[in-house]
């Protein structure tokens, strides 16, 4: 009677809080939460109530993967600093591309005091990710006019693609980074994981990808993370486009830049 009575116990415990929200059933399970969905358009909508001023402030970061006592300092960092107007992770939100291990570093990266956008790494379509990152964050490639710059989001991780010529999308590259006569911004800053110069990116795209932006007259600017180490410098026997490569969290560093109509700033913070 006492083993009926404890079975029966058990249920109603399960039936009221739900089986589901106890045990994990697989790693690649896709199961989030309300407020962990459609981060992209959430941290957008609250970048669009904020009035940018002449100076943008950006802080940019990357490769989180399991370091998550250093994202950790990272925000406690971030939000000591005053006046920034956004934050970007530059990728690897993950490392193995499980579900929980995006949901344990939004869990960090949701302290912040500043909205924050992402790019999606290599890591982040291992196994299931890709769909994970998709209800969490959203689009691979996405773009945001905030002040007088655009900033263009853009899935370069041709590897896992199978380097098949189609990632990154340069035409629909081109084709953000044209002004219509309306347009209300001047430049534009190209944001991705894989830098065109890495192996991981598709070899036979590096050229018309770089082509891309100098041809637009827009883009002073290639920034990216995923090399784990810091890189600052012209490509291709062109100075009219500047790559930088941040470093990862783990070597507990990241990039403050500064954006103004005509000019930019690049400053690498260790914490």
């Amino acid at each position: 009677m006492k083993r009926v009575s404890f079975l029966l116990l058990l249920f109603l415990l399960f039936s009221a809080i739900g089986c589901e929200e106890l045990f994990e059933y697989h790693p690649n399970q896709v199961r989030l939460t309300a407020s962990e969905r459609n981060l992209t358009q959430k941290n957008l909508n609250r970048l669009q109530t904020q009035t940018p001023k002449d100076t943008l402030r950006l802080l940019v970061m990357g490769d989180t993967q399991r370091f998550y006592d250093a994202t950790v300092d990272f925000v406690e960092k971030a939000n000591s600093i005053p006046d920034i107007d956004l934050v970007v992770h530059l990728g690897d939100i993950s490392d193995f591309g499980l579900s929980q291990e995006f949901k344990w570093v939004h869990d960090i990266m949701k302290r912040l005091k500043y909205p924050y956008l992402t790019v999606i790494g290599n890591h982040d379509m291992l196994g299931n990710a890709r769909t994970v990152y998709q209800q969490m964050y959203g689009n691979f490639n996405y773009s945001v006019v905030y002040g007088h710059t655009k900033l263009v989001f853009i899935d370069t991780n041709g590897r896992e693609y199978g380097f098949n010529g189609q990632v990154p999308d340069l035409t629909w590259l081109q084709q953000e980074l044209q002004p219509a006569p309306e347009a209300t911004w001047s430049q534009a800053v190209v944001l991705s994981h894989v830098p065109p110069f890495d192996g991981d990116f598709d070899q036979q795209l590096e050229l018309p990808y770089h082509r891309t932006l100098a041809e637009s007259k827009v883009v002073p600017l290639s920034l990216h993370g995923h090399r784990h180490g810091w890189m600052t410098e012209t490509k291709y026997d062109d100075p009219s486009i500047l790559y930088h490569v941040t470093t990862t969290v783990k070597k507990r560093g990241f990039t403050l830049l500064k954006l103004w109509k005509g000019g930019y700033q690049l400053e690498r913070i260790d914490y």
